[in-house]
């Protein structure tokens, strides 16, 4: 299969008052939450969120807020970095751990299991990210194979893979790849896209009859201050993608162009990240130290609300999830109208 040509985004916007989404169109919902890295947002107004205190927060319409702790494996407290809901209400929660991975089913009143802990004989590393489809079978990525996983904050990591489970059992479909990290099926289920961080890129993959993957297309990369983690589309196609470090959001169109709609970074703060990517010295310190007006390092988003125009925005570094009107309406997910998402 022919790969699309690359299209390279260089532009640095520094002015965000000429941005369509200005900072102080920003508002919050939660208080108190821990690592929200992952956002989920219902037809019913709730809103869920990985925490590192070990599980799911729920925001629920009112503002009042519960915590669906799952149960510590082997005395290690589960870290979620990735969560979907199930259509019963449970939740499948991705473990991002120093060294152990997986993915487990969480029920509300923390009953916990495992949901797979190996693929092909090899036990997972600390795992990313999971989403399931209409045809009931779930994605997962793992971001790197490397220990400490900061070893793969650069532009050489190619470990990363993507897992499907389905009605034939758990595979890898996809491997190779600069640090896996948010995926999404296409509301045509036809493809998958990925954002591979630290290759800088946005992928996509052909989803065959059978659940298996073809070859990686490239639908866009990103240059300076861009490292891509999650992604939403909108209803006229659009994948909507979200960079860390920079918070930046941008809109990329089916065809690959790209505009950001949202930025908040300190300068001096992001050629200091930028350098140390380009030299290969990447590490830690570089993501956990943002420096910005309000955002905290946001990391993903899930269009919701009662038109679903408004962008609830994941993010590393806060305690609180982003919120923001959008200039239309997202593709209602897989979980969207679950009858116990209502």
């Amino acid at each position: 299969m022919q790969v699309d040509p690359p299209r390279k985004f260089i532009a640095n916007s520094a002015d965000t008052s000429a941005l369509p989404i200005a900072i102080d169109n920003i508002h919050w919902s939660g208080v108190g939450l821990v690592r929200p890295e992952c956002v989920l947002a219902t037809a019913g107004g709730d809103l869920y969120t990985a925490d590192w205190r070990g599980g799911v927060a729920h925001i629920q319409p009112d503002g009042t807020q519960a915590l669906y702790l799952a149960q510590a494996l082997d005395g290690e407290v589960i870290k979620p970095n990735g969560i979907a809901l199930q259509a019963d209400g449970s939740f499948l929660i991705t473990h991002l751990g120093s060294e152990k991975g997986g993915v487990y089913e969480l029920q509300r009143d923390g009953t916990t299991r495992p949901f797979l802990q190996s693929v092909q004989g090899v036990d997972l590393p600390p795992t990313n990210f999971v989403v399931q489809d209409a045809a009931e079978r779930t994605w997962i990525t793992v971001s790197t194979r490397l220990t400490p996983r900061a070893l793969g904050y650069r532009k050489t990591c190619n470990d990363g893979f993507v897992v499907v489970v389905d009605s034939k059992g758990a595979r890898i479909v996809a491997d190779g790849l600069g640090y896996t990290n948010e995926c999404a099926v296409h509301p045509n289920g036809q493809w998958l896209y990925v954002n591979e961080t630290f290759s800088r890129r946005l992928s996509r993959f052909p989803i065959s009859n059978g659940g298996d993957l073809g070859f990686r297309q490239t639908v866009t990369e990103f240059g300076y201050g861009v490292f891509p983690d999650g992604l939403a589309f909108d209803e006229l196609g659009n994948i909507w993608v979200v960079s860390i470090v920079s918070n930046r959001l941008i809109r990329v169109a089916p065809d690959g162009g790209q505009q950001v709609w949202l930025e908040d970074v300190d300068a001096e703060h992001l050629d200091w990240v930028d350098r140390a990517y380009e030299a290969g010295e990447m590490n830690r310190p570089h993501l956990d130290g943002g420096k910005s007006q309000l955002l905290k390092n946001i990391s993903s988003l899930a269009f919701g609300g009662p038109d679903l125009c408004t962008g609830y925005l994941g993010c590393l570094l806060g305690d609180a999830i982003a919120k923001v009107r959008m200039p239309n309406a997202g593709h209602p997910p897989i979980h969207w109208r679950y009858p116990n998402s209502i």
